[in-house]
């Protein structure tokens, strides 16, 4: 299975990720980071699959995926 790590501070909360993933495992969070965006947030990282879909479409090359 894959896994997902999403770079709070890169992350400018675009949401174009959301759309992207097949599972729809990403969300954008409730909180606000440093910069003031609201970043993504990966939730049931156990149903990943690794297809890589969100880290290639994102803008800022926030999100890193481990297969």
């Amino acid at each position: 299975m894959g896994r997902i790590e999403i770079d709070e501070i890169r992350c400018k909360g675009c949401g174009i990720c959301t759309v992207a993933c097949p599972k729809q495992l990403i969300k954008l969070c409730d909180k606000a980071n440093i910069q003031g965006y609201t970043p993504a947030e990966a939730v049931n990282q156990e149903l990943c699959t690794g297809c890589a879909l969100c880290a290639e479409i994102c803008p800022d090359v926030a999100i890193k995926v481990f297969r």
